[in-house]
């Protein structure tokens, strides 16, 4: 999972939080957290409102639009969660697909 965050997090302050977590719970994942730039390149997105299970039709639309602007796929796409799927219904859900493009 990506979370962005703001320019203020470092890598110590990083460092001092996850210190922090491991002192009050033990989350088997917290080594696995780290903080890293993402340079992703020139891509295309389109939104999708609806369920994650009926997302195939979006990313088929998307496919579809890379193909006639004359670019190709570059790598897997991804997804951003712009909502909490235990707080809104899977009708209302909404999530960015975003694919690398060439």
């Amino acid at each position: 999972m990506m979370v962005v965050q703001p320019e203020l997090v470092t890598g110590e302050s990083l460092s001092e939080v996850i210190e922090a977590v491991r002192k009050k719970k033990q989350l088997p994942a917290l080594s696995k957290i780290r903080l890293e730039c993402y340079h992703e390149g020139l891509c295309a997105q389109i939104l999708h409102v609806g369920p994650y299970s009926a997302e195939g039709p979006t990313v088929a639309r998307l496919h579809e639009f890379i193909e006639h602007e004359g670019y190709s796929r570059r790598a897997k796409h991804h997804e951003i969660y712009l909502g909490d799927p235990r707080r809104t219904s899977a009708e209302k859900l909404r999530t960015i697909i975003r694919q690398p493009i060439q």
